[in-house]
C-alpha cells in the first residue's frame, strides 16, 4: 500500500517592505512522504519571498501556488501563472540537475532554485558552469542553519508572519522566529 502525502495548513501574513507587497495567503501544503519538514518549509520560505510576484509580474490577476513537487518531476515546487495559464514564476528547491533547470527555464519567463542542504556548495560546485547562458534563472542559497531551523516551525496547523526586508527574511510563529539570508550564487 503506497504512502499518502501529510497535509499541513498554513495561515501566512506576509509583509514584504522591499517590494511594498502585504497579504495574507491560506496555504495548503502536502508533504510527499519522502519530503522531511526542512523540504517542505523551504518551499514556504520560496512562496514567501516570491509572494509579491502576485503583484510586480502579474498585476494582481494570477495564482502563486504550490505544485506536485516530489509527487510529480516535471512540476515546479511552487508556480505563478497568469490568469491565462502562461507559467510566470517557476521555483524549485534542493538541488535538482541541469536537464530539469533548462527545461523549466524554457517553460517560464523566471525560474529561481532555493538551494538548501550541507552539500548544496558541491552541487553548485558540479553545476554552476553549465547554467551560465540561462538568463532567466536566479539561484540562492540558503544557509543549512536557517533550513534546519524553520524545519522545527512545521506544525499541521501554523500561523505565520513573514517579514521580508533588505533580502532577508524572518519568518515567526509566534514562539519561534527564524532569521533567512539567502545568499545568490546566480
Amino acid at each position: 500500500m503506497a504512502l499518502k502525502s501529510t497535509i499541513f495548513k498554513a495561515s501566512l501574513n506576509v509583509a514584504d517592505i522591499d517590494h511594498g507587497y502585504y497579504a495574507e495567503h491560506a496555504l495548503t501544503l502536502a508533504r510527499h512522504p519522502s519530503e522531511n519538514d526542512e523540504r517542505m518549509m523551504i518551499r514556504l520560505a520560496a512562496f514567501a519571498f516570491n509572494a509579491h510576484a502576485l503583484q510586480t509580474m502579474c498585476n494582481g490577476d494570477g495564482t502563486l501556488a504550490f505544485g506536485a513537487g516530489l509527487s510529480d518531476p516535471d512540476d515546479p515546487d511552487v508556480w505563478l501563472r497568469d490568469f491565462t495559464g502562461a507559467t510566470k514564476l517557476w521555483i524549485e528547491v534542493g538541488q535538482p540537475d541541469e536537464t530539469a533547470i533548462t527545461k523549466a527555464c524554457r517553460k517560464s519567463e523566471q525560474v529561481a532554485v532555493y538551494a538548501f542542504h550541507h552539500a548544496a556548495e558541491v552541487w553548485w560546485r558540479g553545476i554552476e558552469g553549465k547554467l551560465t547562458r540561462l538568463s532567466n534563472l536566479a539561484v540562492w542559497r540558503v544557509p543549512a542553519e536557517a533550513s534546519q531551523a524553520l524545519a522545527q516551525l512545521a506544525e499541521r496547523s501554523m500561523q505565520l508572519q513573514a517579514t521580508i526586508q533588505e533580502g532577508a527574511l524572518m519568518l515567526s510563529s509566534g514562539s519561534r522566529t527564524v532569521d533567512i539570508e539567502p545568499v545568490r550564487w546566480k
